[in-house]
């Protein structure tokens, strides 16, 4: 069971700024960036082209709903998607708001927020998906 199936479940607690029953949005804890969201399925999938042409398709539009949330929270230039899949063994898509390339560098250092900046970030973020969503 990886990480991102013990948040799913609740084990591990996470920032969570979307969900469906099928896929799940949270703050990376170790962003390059505020704001900087994982997108995951729910199915437990190593390699995101692994997944079948139904999931892989709902999960961009999902990373798409979420991405427009986070651009309208966090104050950047884009939001920047990349998918590395090699830090943990399941499906992700990071998202990432950037005002410059280097913004989506993984080898530089990472930011240390706290468990309130995390807590406001993510509030930022769910509310302004309320409005993307039409959900208020």
């Amino acid at each position: 069971m990886t990480i991102f199936s013990k948040i799913i479940a609740g084990e591990i607690p996470a920032h969570k700024v979307a969900e469906t029953d099928d896929f799940l949005a949270f703050l990376d804890i170790s962003p390059l960036a505020e704001g900087h969201v994982l997108v995951i399925p729910k199915k437990e999938v190593d390699y995101i082209f692994d997944l079948d042409d139904t999931t892989y398709n709902e999960l961009q539009i999902f990373t798409k709903i979420v991405a427009i949330g986070v651009k309208k929270a966090i104050p950047c230039k884009k939001v920047g998607v990349a998918v590395i899949g090699l830090e943990v063994p399941h499906a992700h898509i990071h998202l990432i708001p950037m005002n410059r390339v280097d913004d989506m560098n993984f080898a530089r250092p990472k930011l240390s927020p706290s468990q309130e900046e995390l807590t406001a970030t993510a509030e930022k973020i769910r509310e302004a998906l309320k409005v993307v969503t039409n959900e208020e």
